[in-house]
């Protein structure tokens, strides 16, 4: 996990997909994991600082980490709440400097997670945490240029896992 906020801190792109393919391809990821629990927000977050954000980076990445990393990896199907999902309304969460007690913040962070959950379950399953973080990711670029006043940039999205997913649901990705 340390070396997720390593590569953050060294980027400079507004594009938090970019970012995401970047972290996708060290070494710790793997196809599938809890560790993309921490990779969407933390990408979120180095993109939306990189496009004017105002946050201070290291101490959002430090709490990216740990948030991300107590939501356990199968949630997606055990608890019904993708990690990648979850992992776009932490983001917004931390941005907001949301709380439980919070008004305002705490309507936009449940917000951010419906609209990736929501775009994760248009898709359906099975599990693939590259698609799901992808998904979640375009979600949360939308949310924060709507409701926080920052523009990131985007990528178009072009799969390169599809054979290394043994569940890869192939022409229903959007992203194939």
């Amino acid at each position: 996990m340390d070396s997720i906020i390593g590569a953050c801190l060294a980027e400079d792109s507004k594009n938090p997909i970019e970012i995401m393919q970047r972290l996708m391809a060290l070494p710790f990821c793997h196809m599938h994991g809890p560790e993309h629990h921490v990779m969407v927000g933390s990408a979120l977050l180095t993109a939306y600082k990189n496009a004017g954000g105002d946050i201070n980076l290291p101490k959002a990445l430090i709490e990216m980490r740990e948030r991300g990393k107590k939501v356990p990896g199968g949630a997606c199907g055990f608890w019904g709440a993708c990690g990648a999902g979850v992992s776009a309304g932490m983001f917004v969460s931390i941005v907001t400097g949301s709380t439980p007690l919070a008004g305002k913040a705490w309507g936009l962070s449940n917000r951010m997670t419906a609209a990736a959950l929501g775009a994760i379950g248009e898709v359906g399953g099975p599990r693939c945490c590259k698609r799901d973080s992808y998904l979640a990711i375009i979600k949360a670029v939308e949310f924060a240029r709507q409701n926080l006043g920052v523009q990131m940039e985007l990528a178009e999205v072009k799969c390169v896992h599809s054979a290394q997913n043994n569940q890869c649901i192939k022409e229903r990705c959007p992203f194939l």
